[in-house]
């Protein structure tokens, strides 16, 4: 072989007994150029004769050789000989295919190794080498490769290759080295499984030999043998069939969470299809769907540990059907019984079974405990549904009541004393608070139901699955409390319950009664709600009712027993018996009621209050009565009524009053119009608050007061603190004929706060007109005061309070006994009031015409008047004669109070019996007020 110079070989034969040395390592002499580059010389060692800037029309070459791996020696070193040292790389620059041409070296075939494609580098400034030296020396070198040498070379050129592009498939390698881990060995074991099968066959066939006769039995059991296994797997070979499903199952699911990612994308390549935009990983789409498939679907959990058990149980039953001697159906049914206990494993026998059965053990106590998790989430769910008032009331014919306020204790009673008389009802609570809570703040009212039933839940009356929750649509009444807000945030809110109300698509069974704060509110509530709403404005109601009580005393308390269930209240009933009798008949016709007023059925139900005599009801027409209750009444006989003779006194004329007012309320407008219609001309109302003058003008203004058209009253404005003693004594408060302390505007929200203020300043007034007023008027003390003898300023208020009247507004019952107790003032109380009148609007609509035309200042009202009209001195007479003389005033007569009593009868017993009246009486009659 010639060496690199191109001269031959000075021991052309070498000694066979010689062994052969390793080539030496020298750097090349020769010198080429770049005519000698070619594929056939990829580790002789060349360098550039040319200028940097010259070789720069290599780099394309220059850098494909480099791929190859070459380094600086001066003698080929194959692959196939071993590693082998080498020195860091440098680039490789060769020849174009011009200059290939031109040295006219033979075509590279394409089993020509790869790496003898690389270019030899030669230093620069050599001389080159003649054509035909090199051809020769190509030639002998191409001589020397032998075939089997030039396949590998080839292998090893190819490995270089993908060397160049292992960084891309690395995350790849130990995927490949992990399925080929479980090829050979399912291939091994697939293997092992073969020789023992036949094996198995050949002692079998041996078995066969042996036995000459076999019996009819046998041979039928043999036969059923062979149809089970024909039924599972069809051979002798289903238990190897059953081994590689298992290892695939097991396998499938760490191959999916490795490479399920990438399955769009593969997806996209068969398709030739690709998509620049990012995509959501197919992984977190599929766990955003089960996350939402447990979210939305209640059974999705259940549903999931269900099939978790079959696919336990049946990849179990494979299993040991794969590693046992069973049937498969009793490889199913262990592992059924592996799963539903754990301790049944324990009789395995065998390596093989007894590692799966361990695991189907497992895999049943995971199960297990998934279990007895769900069904202890779903009891104590169920529990704090119960718990928390969400389930839902199976009621009908019930009372519904929305909203949560001070007045729903008293509500409850009186809504409680009105179903007595049929054994209890059903009274459902709906409030945005928690049910235990509701319940609580219901026991500590320490009253007793009769029989009627509160059921509470939580939830808002503003959400129609609350409403339907509570079977708002089988409800006789609904009753919307007005919340602890101001005024106009509490009627928007009813007004939102009122339309969420009329959006119920069943409809409504019953009537709505929404109490309103403000009355300016009362027509848009109205207008939405339509015929089926009734309104109590609760803030009006106890101002016009103030008003009254300030100019008849001892009126609050016949209000209370008329708008209370505990005494008598307001029925309206068909009598069919009393059609074409006049009123004045009807009046008497009943021993156990006082007929009020006539509902007209030829008007449109209009109810008529305290009608004429002449009038005679006609068919369909209502009688409106006063009784204890709808069942304790019918209409009897006429009794013997004599009138006789009576005092026909007039009213008396109408004087100047002077009223103060202590405190600011929302609606004092209101109760200014009311006092302009009610008092006599050169009346004087005082205006005692902290509001500046300035803006009371403007706030009245826009109330819709007309200061300056008030013609029988005079505002007198002061400006001051009700609570401070020296403000109230800038004040003639022994000159004053009543005197009003109203719940101030900037307190109202706060019971405890507004009644305190209220108490304080009955209080300080009433300190300040007992020492102002002469004792002298006072020399002998009542008999009713004489418990209080003891305490010296309780009695000095008291006797203050016999010359002037004081109206104090609370809403506390509590502070209601503090008052009534003392004596020293008469009261009204607003939540107990307003209660009364819910409960009786609730229980009928109708009633709500009444209270309005009793509570206005026009119409007819209910007021009490002195017996002096009716009858004389120490007069003997019944209840009925004096029944008949009040309808000579155009009155009804509906009770009185004795000059010894406390406090008034409405609608007494025993009508018809004779008892003796003294002028110190009083009566409580329905009057036109004209």
């Amino acid at each position: 072989m010639p060496d690199t110079n191109g001269a031959p070989n000075s021991n052309p034969k070498p000694n066979p007994n010689k062994p052969e040395r390793p080539p030496l390592l020298k750097k090349s002499k020769i010198i080429a150029d770049n005519t000698l580059a070619g594929q056939l010389f990829p580790a002789v060692r060349r360098v550039s004769s040319t200028s940097p800037s010259s070789s720069e029309s290599h780099t394309t070459s220059a850098t494909n050789d480099a791929n190859f791996g070459f380094g600086d020696r001066d003698y080929v070193y194959p692959s196939f000989l071993g590693p082998h040292t080498t020195r860091s790389r440098v680039n490789v620059k060769s020849t174009s295919k011009s200059q290939r041409n031109k040295l006219d070296l033979p075509a590279r075939s394409e089993s020509m190794p790869s790496y003898l494609s690389c270019e030899a580098k030669v230093e620069s400034k050599m001389k080159p080498k003649p054509k035909l030296k090199a051809e020769k020396d190509l030639n002998a070198l191409s001589i020397q490769v032998s075939s089997s040498a030039s396949s590998a070379l080839s292998g090893s050129s190819s490995a270089n290759f993908s060397n160049a592009r292992r960084p891309s498939a690395h995350r790849y390698s130990w995927i490949l080295l992990l399925l080929k881990f479980l090829c050979t060995l399912s291939v091994s074991h697939t293997l092992y499984l073969r020789n023992e099968v036949s094996k198995l066959q050949e002692e079998n066939i041996s078995l066969r030999r042996a036995c000459s006769h076999v019996d009819l039995a046998s041979a039928g059991i043999m036969e059923l043998e062979e149809v089970n296994s024909l039924v599972y797997f069809g051979n002798a070979d289903s238990r190897t069939v059953a081994l590689y499903m298992v290892v695939f199952i097991l396998v499938i699911p760490f191959a999916l969470y490795k490479y399920l990612d990438y399955l769009p994308r593969i997806i996209d390549l068969l398709k030739r299809k690709y998509t620049i935009k990012e995509e959501v990983p197919l992984m977190k789409r599929i766990a955003y769907v089960v996350d939402v498939c447990f979210s939305v679907y209640p059974y999705a959990k259940l549903l999931a540990l269900l099939f978790s058990t079959l696919f336990l149980i049946g990849y179990g039953g494979l299993a040991l059907y794969a590693v046992g001697d069973g049937s498969f159906i009793e490889a199913i049914w262990l592992s059924w019984s592996f799963v539903a206990d754990s301790g049944n494993h324990a009789d395995m026998v065998g390596a093989g079974p007894r590692i799966v059965s361990v695991l189907i053990s497992s895999g049943g106590m995971l199960i297990f405990a998934m279990m007895l998790g769900l069904v202890s989430d779903a009891i104590s769910e169920k529990v704090d549904s119960l718990r928390k008032g969400k389930s839902e009331v199976i009621e009908s014919n019930h009372i519904l009541v929305l909203g949560w306020s001070d007045k729903l204790g008293s509500l409850l009673k009186q809504l409680a004393i009105a179903n007595k008389s049929i054994g209890g009802g059903v009274v459902v609570v709906l409030a945005e608070r928690d049910k235990e809570e509701m319940e609580m703040d219901i026991a500590k009212l320490e009253f007793d139901f009769m029989g009627t039933s509160v059921i509470c839940r939580s939830g808002s009356p503003l959400i129609l699955a609350d409403l339907k929750k509570v079977s708002v649509s089988k409800a006789r009444a609904i009753i919307v409390l007005a919340s602890d807000e101001n005024a106009d945030q509490s009627d928007a809110r009813a007004l939102r319950v009122v339309l969420s109300l009329t959006g119920v698509r069943e409809g409504l069974r019953g009537h709505v009664v929404v109490e309103m704060s403000d009355l300016d509110n009362e027509p848009l509530v109205k207008l939405v709600g339509g015929e089926l709403i009734e309104t109590v404005v609760a803030h009006d109601v106890i101002g016009r009712l103030m008003i009254q009580c300030a100019l008849q005393p001892g009126l609050a308390q016949i209000w209370e027993d008329i708008l209370g269930f505990e005494n008598a209240e307001f029925y309206i009933k068909r009598w069919p018996q009393l059609d074409g009798v006049p009123f004045e008949d009807v009046l008497v016709s009943f021993s156990e009621a006082i007929p009020c007023g006539v509902k007209v059925a030829a008007y449109g139900g209009k109810i008529i209050i305290n009608p004429d005599d002449r009038y005679v009801l006609k068919e369909g027409d209502e009688v409106l009565v006063i009784a204890e209750d709808d069942d304790t009444y019918v209409p009897g006989l006429l009794p013997e009524v004599n009138k006789g003779l009576f005092p026909r006194i007039t009213d008396p004329p109408k004087y100047p009053e002077r009223i103060l007012f202590c405190g600011w309320r929302r609606d004092i407008d209101d109760m200014i119009m009311v006092l302009e219609a009610l008092l006599a001309p050169g009346s004087e109302l005082w205006m005692f608050n902290e509001v500046p003058e300035n803006d009371r003008e403007k706030k009245l203004t826009d109330g819709g007061l007309d200061i300056s058209g008030l013609e029988n009253i005079k505002l007198v404005h002061h400006v001051g603190n009700a609570v401070i003693r020296r403000h109230l004594e800038g004040l003639p408060l022994e000159t004053f004929d009543s005197i009003l302390i109203l719940a101030d505007e900037s307190v109202e929200d706060s019971i405890v706060h507004s009644d305190s203020r209220s108490l304080a300043t009955l209080l300080l007034i009433r300190d300040i007109q007992s020492k102002r007023l002469p004792n002298k008027d006072s020399r002998s003390v009542p008999l009713r005061h004489s418990v209080f003898s003891q305490s010296s300023w309780i009695r000095e208020m008291q006797q203050a309070s016999d010359r002037s009247i004081i109206i104090s507004e609370i809403l506390d019952s509590r502070t209601r006994n503090l008052v009534s107790v003392s004596r020293i003032s008469d009261y009204v109380l607003s939540n107990e009031l307003v209660s009364m009148a819910l409960a009786m609007v609730a229980e009928d609509k109708q009633i709500n015409r009444v209270l309005e035309e009793l509570f206005a200042e026009e119409g007819n009202e209910l007021c009490i008047k002195p017996a002096e009209f009716y009858l004389y001195d120490q007069e003997e007479v019944c209840f009925y004669d004096i029944m008949r003389r009040g309808r000579q005033r155009q009155e009804i007569v509906i009770g009185y109070r004795t000059a010894a009593a406390e406090r008034a009868v409405i609608n007494p017993a025993g009508k018809s019996k004779q008892r003796k009246w003294s002028l110190d009486d009083v009566f409580v009659v329905i009057s036109s007020g004209d």
